[in-house]
């Protein structure tokens, strides 16, 4: 995991104007520096912003892109979209279930992977379709993921 660096975070803040209504573009800039929203960050923005830490809690949960906890360094977007669905979603989410030993909204405890389910990632064509770190994997059956992830693995070497 990335560690919180306040000097990190207030740079980000100093990219925007002091007023609330650019809170959730800093907030998903600050998701894509850690791949979640820190504790450390609203508090901070609440004061850049001169608003209620309450205020920005509810703008941080009421998007589902924006993640209060940690995730993993490498994302995994399950389409479970119908046409993904009807090709076999439901065997890839089993697949990765049973090969990273975690389920949709959950990290591996090393920290490395999420698995996210999401609805639609308009690639119907390639069902089922999955993304990992945006990069689009289709007609991906539960034999193909352990070269999949032996691939992300070995490019962090």
């Amino acid at each position: 995991m990335t560690e919180i660096s306040k000097q990190e975070i207030g740079a980000v803040f100093e990219n925007y104007p002091r007023d609330r209504r650019y809170a959730l573009a800093v907030m998903q800039d600050i998701q894509r520096k850690y791949n979640y929203v820190p504790k450390e960050a609203l508090e901070g923005l609440s004061e850049y912003f001169n608003c209620t830490l309450s205020g920005l809690y509810s703008i941080a949960t009421f998007y589902k892109a924006l993640s209060l906890t940690p995730k993993g360094k490498h994302i995994i977007k399950v389409c479970d979209g119908t046409a993904c669905h009807v090709r076999g979603s439901v065997s890839l989410i089993s697949g990765i279930s049973r090969a990273l030993g975690i389920g949709p909204g959950q990290t591996t405890e090393d920290g490395e992977f999420s698995l996210e389910l999401v609805n639609c990632v308009g690639a119907c064509a390639l069902a089922p379709v999955m993304l990992v770190d945006e990069k689009y994997y289709g007609k991906v059956t539960p034999d193909t993921l352990k070269d999949i992830f032996d691939t992300i693995r070995g490019a962090q070497t």
